[in-house]
Formats: structure tokens, C-alpha cells, sequence
């Protein structure tokens, strides 16, 4: 059986389609498919030698409940990133807004390249996020209070040991504090101007290829920044799992929220779908294998 070199594996399993990324990573890793049949069954999934032979030429594609359960342990046994399969069933225009999106294209402020070419922008095609979850924290006085973000990545090949945080904040204002957990900060640039802020965030080691890395940070402002109505975050590869929450102070409720999209930040905002304000005065969206480009949260006060 021939190999398919890594690379152009990542490289299939990112533009796909389904049948040629599956029949790749079957030859990458020199399985049969009587032994990806053996090893479903091992896992409770029950999948004819047939369906599988169909789905990796094109003849079928996955698509009730049980056959997506038997993508996922694919997944596993081929040792491929999380729902990189299950992303490639989805509609190509669900997917992906472009294979790969300049910062510049997600981010229009004039500073941000300038603070990234600082740092040095190396190394984020190297890692695939897998769960990211922001939380926005609003005050009394509608003014945003802090940023909270969990994310967990994947390295696609050995050593990579860092990624680089961008935050602009709606009205341009800068942090007052920041915090980390789980990585510590290297180097730190922010433009007062536009109220950009680029941050290196260094992993405790260089990591092995598809080893996973949990990490934390946050920028706490000050409680006399200007009301905002739009919080969210832009994405130049599409994302594997996306949560945001904002969470609003009791005295200071928006009267309507909306799930928000656009391609890149030159597009205008548009709301995709209404969401409701739960008893905890928080509000949220899950997204799973979606596409490139903007995702945010905007509310209206009154």
C-alpha cells in the first residue's frame, strides 16, 4: 500500500472532501479495512467492510446517527484531529469561509500586523484548535469588565510551543490587567491607538505531533470604559468547537441578543439567529465544526 506523507494529509484533511481525506488517512497509517472493521466493532460500532470500502471511494457518504458515531471512532483509530471528518461532511459553504485567512482580513485596524511582525507570527498553522471557550463579562455600567478564554489545540507536527493571542477590544480601549494559566506570557504588544493588544503565550514544552495543550488567559479593564454592544472573535482556519457566553451584570440587562457572523472584518455584521437571555443573566451559542470568519454575540440595551 502506498504512504501518504503527513503533510499532505493535514493538507487533505482541511480541504477535503470527505472520500479522499478518509481514503488518505487509511494509506497514511497502512490499516486495512477489515482491521478499521475489527477495531470499530471493539469500540460497540458495527460497520460493514461494504460501507466502509463505499465511503472512502465516494459511493456513500456518512449521514444517520450511528455512521456519524462510526466517523468519530475513525477519528480515533487513524489518531486524525478531533471532527476533522465530521467537518468535511458538512456543506463546503458551512465550512469554511477560505482555507486560510489573513489576520489583516479578520482584524481591519492598521496595527495589527505591525504588532504580530513584533512578536514574530510563527508557528499557529502548526496547531488546530480543537475547544475554545470565551466568556465576556459586562459591568453595571454596560462597560465590558473582562475576557476570559479556555482553549485547547492540537500540534500538527513537533515543536511547536506557543500561540499568539489578539484582542481588539470594541471601543479601543486597552487592558488594565491580564492574567494566565496553565502557559506564561513571553512577549506582550498592544497599540493605544486602536486598542489592539498581541500576546505571546509560551507552552511549558515543545510538544509532539498531535499531542494536545490546555491553556487559560484573561484581560481584566477598568470599570469607566464605554458601554459595548458586540463581543466575539474571528477565526482564520475553521474551528473545531466554539463556545462564547457573555455574562451581563443584574442591573445592566440588553433588552434583545443575537448571534452574529460576517467572512472577514470588512463585511458587515449580520445576525443569524435570536438567543435568549437565561435566568443567570448570561447568554450564549456552541458551535461545532464551523466555519472560517467572525462569530460573535451583540445586544441591544433598550
Amino acid at each position: 500500500m502506498q504512504s501518504v506523507a503527513e503533510d499532505d494529509l493535514l493538507q487533505v484533511l482541511q480541504y477535503g472532501p470527505f472520500n479522499v481525506a478518509l481514503h488518505a488517512a487509511i494509506q497514511a497509517r497502512g490499516l486495512s479495512l477489515d482491521s478499521l472493521r475489527r477495531r470499530l466493532e471493539e469500540q460497540g460500532i458495527a460497520v460493514s467492510l461494504s460501507t466502509l470500502s463505499y465511503w472512502q471511494r465516494g459511493r456513500t457518504r456518512p449521514e444517520r446517527a450511528d455512521s456519524l458515531r462510526a466517523v468519530r471512532g475513525l477519528e480515533v483509530i487513524l489518531e486524525l484531529p478531533r471532527h476533522s471528518l465530521l467537518t468535511l461532511l458538512r456543506p463546503t459553504t458551512e465550512r469554511t469561509a477560505g482555507p486560510w485567512l489573513p489576520v489583516e482580513e479578520l482584524c481591519p485596524e492598521p496595527g495589527v500586523r505591525d504588532l504580530l511582525d513584533e512578536i514574530g507570527d510563527r508557528g499557529e498553522r502548526l496547531l488546530t484548535g480543537l475547544s475554545l471557550h470565551d466568556q465576556y463579562v459586562i459591568g453595571r455600567r454596560r462597560e465590558l469588565r473582562e475576557v476570559r478564554c479556555r482553549a485547547v489545540f492540537q500540534a500538527q507536527q513537533r515543536g511547536v510551543d506557543r500561540w499568539i493571542a489578539v484582542y481588539h477590544h470594541p471601543q479601543g480601549v486597552l487592558p488594565s490587567s491580564r492574567t494566565v494559566r496553565g502557559c506564561r506570557f513571553g512577549r506582550v504588544r498592544m497599540d493605544e491607538a486602536s486598542g489592539l493588544i498581541a500576546a505571546e503565550l509560551l507552552f511549558d514544552r515543545a510538544l509532539g505531533r498531535g499531542e494536545t495543550y490546555l491553556l487559560e488567559y484573561g484581560f481584566g479593564f477598568d470599570e469607566t470604559g464605554p458601554p459595548i454592544t458586540e463581543e466575539g472573535r474571528g477565526f482564520r482556519t475553521p474551528q473545531h468547537e466554539f463556545l462564547i457566553e457573555v455574562r451581563f451584570h443584574p442591573s445592566a440587562l440588553p433588552a434583545r441578543c443575537h448571534r452574529t457572523w460576517r467572512p472577514d472584518g470588512h463585511t458587515a455584521l449580520k445576525d443569524s439567529a435570536d438567543l435568549r437571555l437565561s435566568s443567570y443573566h448570561s447568554v450564549h451559542f456552541i458551535e461545532f465544526g464551523m466555519a472560517a470568519g467572525y462569530h460573535g454575540i451583540r445586544w441591544e440595551w433598550d
